[in-house]
């Protein structure tokens, strides 16, 4: 069973456990802002700034757990211009390769989606690697497309890739 964590903060424990499923995610070859080689220290970057973006209350970190052990995560950045605040930007879905084809990244999005609300958000959007598992994904949980650009990111193995960009806009609770 798969628990799934709002979490406040990020214990020294919790940080290993989510460097290490990134480090797995972009060695696996997701489009997730990095390219191989990534360093250790990039990747502690990138975490001590979610706890900084936690602690300022502009992000919502989800942790997915079995028997204990982080097997996903995914991130609500909260829009927080006057003009913005129904919305926020679904980042980094992570689910370890191990652990994939369980649901576990669809049952992160759900516990987003359910986050969100309670955040008063109706309007979630994203973006995807192209013709990705995680863009087959997003769409069968009814986030659609909004369009696409080439190009946009380097992909893990050098080259370009293109990122599809999606939206869902929230039923009330």
């Amino acid at each position: 069973m798969v628990d799934i964590d709002v979490q406040t903060t990020i214990t020294t424990g919790d940080r290993a456990g989510l460097a290490r499923l990134l480090r797995d995610a972009v060695e696996g070859g997701a489009s997730v802002g990095y390219v191989l080689p990534v360093s250790g220290a990039d990747i502690d970057a990138y975490w001590q700034g979610v706890v900084v973006a936690m602690s300022d209350g502009a992000t919502k970190l989800l942790v997915a757990r079995l028997d204990h052990n982080i097997v996903g995560t995914v991130q609500l950045a909260l829009a927080n211009k006057p003009n913005a605040r129904h919305r926020a930007e679904v980042q980094k879905l992570l689910v370890y390769s191990a652990a994939r084809r369980r649901g576990i990244g669809r049952q992160l999005m759900m516990a987003a989606e359910q986050v969100a609300r309670a955040e008063k958000r109706e309007l979630l959007v994203l973006d995807t690697e192209s013709h990705s598992g995680a863009q087959h994904l997003y769409a069968s949980l009814g986030y659609s497309v909004a369009g696409e650009i080439p190009r946009y990111a380097i992909g893990t193995a050098d080259g370009w890739t293109p990122s599809t960009f999606m939206y869902k806009i929230l039923s009330p609770a």
